[in-house]
């Protein structure tokens, strides 16, 4: 998975237009960023030239932010996995959304809409260890409640573009 900051906000941006070779050059990169350029170029019919310069666009523009492997999070030992909903004081949104974002074991801090303020992506290697997060959220000062839900199984969970 890739590492993100989701509590930080950034100025409205212009909306990149991928065009066709963009879009496929992703795609490949999203198969596997460990291709060398070349291969990337013989597959897609390309010169290696054109595909270097396209990444390097790709990756000034800010549409390639940087390249992680695929974990496999189960094989390392993280059982548990929960989404956690958050409401939250009115006024102190961000500030508590940055201070969960720093606990260990979370992944993602998304701000929603709906009845909770923010949805809370855990990882953890047991039972014990998610509690022990699912408490330290609970004992921010200006959490007022959440709701828990245990991930059961994972039918789909894709981090590669969508293109």
């Amino acid at each position: 998975m890739l590492a993100m900051n989701l509590v930080k906000k950034e100025p409205a941006q212009e909306s990149y237009v991928a065009d066709k070779l963009d879009e496929r050059i992703l795609r490949e990169l999203s198969r596997n960023a460990r291709d060398s350029f070349r291969e990337i170029a013989r597959r897609l019919k390309v010169s290696t030239s054109t595909v270097v310069q396209r990444v390097k666009r790709l990756e000034s523009e800010g549409i390639i932010n940087g390249y992680s492997p695929l974990l496999n999070h189960a094989r390392l030992g993280y059982e548990f996995t929960g989404l956690i909903e958050v409401t939250i004081r009115k006024g102190a949104l961000l500030e508590v959304q940055r201070q969960i974002s720093n606990l260990p074991g979370v992944v993602a801090v998304y701000d929603v809409t709906g009845l909770s303020d923010s949805m809370v992506l855990v990882r953890a290697r047991n039972r014990g260890e998610f509690s022990k997060i699912v408490k330290q959220i609970l004992s921010l000062d200006q959490v007022e409640r959440s709701n828990t839900h245990v991930i059961l199984n994972v039918i789909k969970e894709e981090y590669r573009q969508l293109l």
